[in-house]
């Protein structure tokens, strides 16, 4: 695990913040590689976030998932850290995100992971 993965994101300032809107980020090329098969893992990944004062650079973003082309590292696993290192950067005031992996065994799942709502809350949208 590389910690050096968060330092590629970047963000731009946001050009509407006074007001709460949604941007949704669609990635569906992500790629990583099971630890335990070293079999390549593919999956869609979905970024649903109302920006505070930055945005997320979309070309920065795509430099970032790329990093875990090589990564050992369960579907689990990778969802929470990539939501830990989007928040740590992007500092959303909500962000969720929702990875989506295609079948394997004939078994698929679905990571959701989300910062920002309280337990209870709806979503902001």
């Amino acid at each position: 695990m590389n910690p050096k993965f968060r330092d590629l994101l970047e963000t731009f300032e946001n050009p509407c913040s006074g007001r709460d809107y949604t941007i949704e980020i669609v990635c569906p090329e992500f790629t990583s590689v099971c630890p335990k098969t070293g079999q390549p893992d593919f999956g869609t990944l979905t970024f649903d976030y109302v920006p505070g004062a930055k945005c997320v650079e979309l070309k920065s973003l795509k430099l970032y998932l790329q990093q875990f082309r090589n990564e050992g590292i369960y579907y689990e696993n990778v969802t929470n850290r990539i939501l830990d290192d989007f928040v740590a950067v992007v500092e959303p005031r909500h962000v969720r995100l929702v990875a989506a992996f295609t079948a394997r065994g004939g078994i698929t799942t679905t990571v959701t992971a989300q910062y920002g709502l309280e337990k209870g809350s709806s979503n902001p949208r």
